[in-house]
Order: structure tokens, then sequence, then C-alpha cells
């Protein structure tokens, strides 16, 4: 069994479409039988985290309860609204509002400096929104390796005007949802985009918080170098991308930068389901998976528009909608359409959209599911939940892989048009095929493992070459 001179210590947020990927990479160490393998995040996570021992033990460093200042789930319903609402600055300025305090950090910041301590990991691999890991690799000079699940361009680039380092100052900002293709109007408006998110920190409220965030940093003992923006990318060993280039606009890729693609578990996930899913998807020719992510909050009108929206298309398609336990409260009474079904959760959503039947999915436009879903070459309708999924809608939209609908004006003749057109339009999946294939070439999780395993700080490592479990990890 393979063995590591110190540890690997994997770290991540808690957050289902952060902590996937970094899951999925240390669930490949744990199958190569690597040694001394760690997992650092939230204690909800700990059954997750044990479940992914195999030829090796991924061992749990528990980071305490959840912020819930810093969780979607747990924020009431007005400042939800305002993250997610209609006027994209506006919510990209209220996420920054709602999230900025230093001082909801600390204590994951001490404990994981504890971790370190303890483990001396020769390598930390971490989920790339994870500021205070980065922040002790840093401060501790320890080799670090980034995991960015989103677009690549969207973790280089600037948010406010000054540091255009990877791209010019006409490159859409993160979170604008606009095109590389802009009109004069855009332009403006992409600048201004900026502009206006340096003024959100020139505010007073904001300005004190900055001062605030300083002399944590200094009572953490936080290195200066730290604080620059590009530091999480200047000082990484790697930044592994669950991207690829051909999904995003050009734009100077940093040296250290890989685009592995979708990280794809061996499949399938959920052999033994016993619920009939597989059967009920087997029996229907064509199937659209509407899957709106874990956060997104529907109101008793949206849910009766997509009831409504599959009524009409009774006659063509049938729909598996994953809608929690909450959010089925707002069901009408009596009985769904017979080409309706509802679940409160799948076993694995990657085996419902590796499936043959299922020809569209509907989804908010998150990161993974936007890549899982070309993974298996299947278009989609992207109904764009808030910041990055606005990015991710166009993206998907200027490739021809997908639609967008938009979750605030969007009724159900627009829905229902948009899902006609994807499913009927062979372009739409002709091109999700395309990228099928390069997402598939790029060697996913596979890949990722190779490229970490051959860091300088895992030299001594010795390793055992070993043959893919599933046929469905391809390499390059």
């Amino acid at each position: 069994m393979p063995a590591s001179p110190r540890p690997i210590l994997f770290v991540s947020l808690p957050e289902s479409g952060l902590f996937n990927p970094v899951q999925t990479i240390a669930g490949e160490f744990a199958r190569r039988g690597v040694e001394d393998l760690w997992f650092a995040t939230d204690e909800e996570r700990r059954g997750d985290v044990e479940s992914l021992s195999a030829a090796s033990e991924v061992r749990f460093a528990p980071l305490g309860d959840v912020v819930p200042q810093l969780s979607v789930s747990t924020w009431d319903d007005d400042v939800y609204a305002e993250v997610t609402g209609p006027d994209r600055f506006a919510a990209h300025a209220a996420l920054i509002r709602h999230t900025y305090d230093p001082a909801l950090h600390v204590a994951k910041y001490k404990r994981l400096e504890q971790i370190v301590d303890e483990v001396r990991p020769a390598l930390m691999v971490v989920e790339s929104l994870t500021a205070y890991a980065v922040d002790i690799a840093i401060t501790r000079g320890i080799p670090f390796v980034l995991v960015v699940p989103f677009l690549p361009s969207n973790y280089v680039v600037s948010p406010v005007p000054f540091g255009h380092k990877y791209t010019g100052a006409d490159f859409p900002v993160p979170h604008s949802g606009l095109s590389i293709d802009m009109t004069l109007r855009q332009r403006v408006a992409n600048r201004l985009f900026r502009w206006r998110t340096l003024g959100i920190f020139l505010d007073p409220a904001m300005m004190r918080m900055l001062r605030k965030d300083k002399r944590t940093r200094a009572e953490l003992g936080v290195a200066p170098e730290a604080r620059k923006f590009t530091a999480k990318i200047d000082h990484a060993a790697l930044v592994l991308v669950t991207s690829l280039a051909e999904l995003d606009y050009p734009f100077t890729v940093p040296d250290n930068m890989r685009m592995v693609g979708a990280l794809i578990p061996p499949l399938p996930q959920a052999p033994d389901d016993d619920s009939g899913l597989d059967e009920w998807l087997t029996e229907r020719g064509s199937v659209v998976f509407v899957g709106l992510g874990t956060t997104t909050r529907l109101t008793r009108g949206q849910v009766a528009d997509f009831l409504e929206v599959a009524r009409r298309m009774s006659g063509t398609t049938s729909f598996l909608w994953k809608l929690s336990h909450a959010q089925q409260e707002l069901l009408p009474d009596g009985p769904l359409p017979a080409n309706v079904r509802v679940e409160s959760w799948v076993p694995s959503q990657l085996d419902v959209l590796a499936h043959p039947s299922v020809k569209l999915f509907l989804t908010h436009g998150g990161g993974n599911g936007f890549h899982e879903g070309l993974y298996f070459g299947k278009p989609m309708v992207i109904r764009p939940l808030w910041v990055d999924c606005h990015d991710t809608a166009t993206r998907g939209a200027d490739f021809g892989v997908s639609l967008t609908v938009d979750p605030h004006r969007s009724g159900v003749d627009d829905i229902e048009r948009a899902l006609t057109r994807v499913l009927t339009e062979p372009s739409f999946a002709e091109r999700a095929r395309h990228f099928s294939g390069l997402l598939r070439a790029a060697g996913g999780a596979a890949a990722a493992t190779d490229l970490v395993l051959d860091l300088p700080a895992l030299a001594a490592t010795p390793t055992t070459p070993t043959t893919p479990t599933t046929d469905h990890r391809a390499r390059a």
C-alpha cells in the first residue's frame, strides 16, 4: 500500500457545490490506497468523509458546526431574497454584505491551525473558497492545491477595476451574467460593475469591516502576502479547475492552472437502490430531470407553473423532479400529473444524469451540475439561482448547450417554449455530446489525482499504477 512521508490534508467548506469535488478527489486517493489522508470540514459532513475510506482510510478532522451566517440554508427569507434578486449587481452586493465578516472565520482558522499542528501535512488540497485554509497554507509555507468548482475565469478575474492580470478590462465581470459579445451599453455596465463593487468597500460600514479584518489577520498572524487578491493563485502549487477552457471565453490561463473537467466518481453510485427509480426511468423514452439545487426556494406560484408545464408536455415527455420535503408542502392537493414523479432526494444525481432516458437537465446553473450534465451529454434549460449561476447560463447559451429562463420573469409559456426547443432542436444535444467528449478526455478525478501525486511536495511518496475503476473516466 502506498505511503506518504507526511499526510495529505483535504479542506473544504460543507456546502454541496463546494464539498463534492474535493470529496471526489479524496475518494480517488483512498481507492488507490494512498495512506495518511485527512479531511477537515464541518461536523455535518462527518459521515460523508468517513464513507470515503476504501483501500486506505480517510480520517475526519472536525472544524466544528456550520456558521449560520455563511450557510444559505439558514438565511431568513429576506436575506435569501436579496442575494437571489433580479438585479444582478444588487444581489452581488448583498452577498458581499451578508458574508464578509472576518470574525465568522476565526474559530475555523484556529481549529484548522490545531489540525495542521497535529497532522503536519506535506500538502493541503483546499476548496477554492475556503479562504482561511489558504491563509494558513501561505502563512505556514505548506504547499497547497486549489480545487475550483466554477468556470475557470470566475476565479481569476478581478471584481474591482484593478489587477487585470489574466484578462482585459472588458472581460465579463464575475456575477454580471454578461457575454463576451457586448453592446456598447453592456461594456459600460460591465466596467461600472467593477467600480460599483469597489464602492461597496468604500462604504463606512464596510470600511470598518476592512479595518476589523486587518486587525483580525494581525492577531492570527496571517502572512501579509496572503491578502493580495491573486495570492491564492500565485502561491498555489496547482490550481485544479473542474471545467474546460472550451467552456469559457478566452483569457490568460495561469501557468499552474489545469482544467480536468467534471469530477465523476465510479458509477453507479447507488447500485442497490430499491426505490424503483431506475425502472421508472427505463420505462419512459424521454425524461426531463428537474434539479434546481439544494438551496433554491420556490414560491407556491412557481411550483404551480412547473406542474402546468408538465401537464402541457404530457404527451411528449415525463418529469423527474427533485424537490425537498419542505418545498413539497407547496404542491397542490390532489394527484400530480401522470407524467411527473417528485422525489425529495435521489440516491445519485449522477446515476440519473447518466440514464439514457434523461434527455434534458433543468438546473439552477451551479458549476457542478452544469459540468456533470454536459459530461453525460445532456443539454440544459438553466434557471439561474444567483451570482455565478448567471455567468454559467450565459456561457451555456453562447456555446449552444442550453437556453435560459428568467427565475423572476419567466412564466409557463416561457418555460414550456425553452424545454420544447432544447428537446426538439438537434443542435442542443449535438453540442452537449461534443462537450461530453471533451470533458471525458480531460480526465476528471483520475487526472486530478495524478497531477497532485506528481507534485514535488509528494515526490517521496511511492505510488502504485492503477487501472480506471470505471469506463466513464476516460483519460486524455
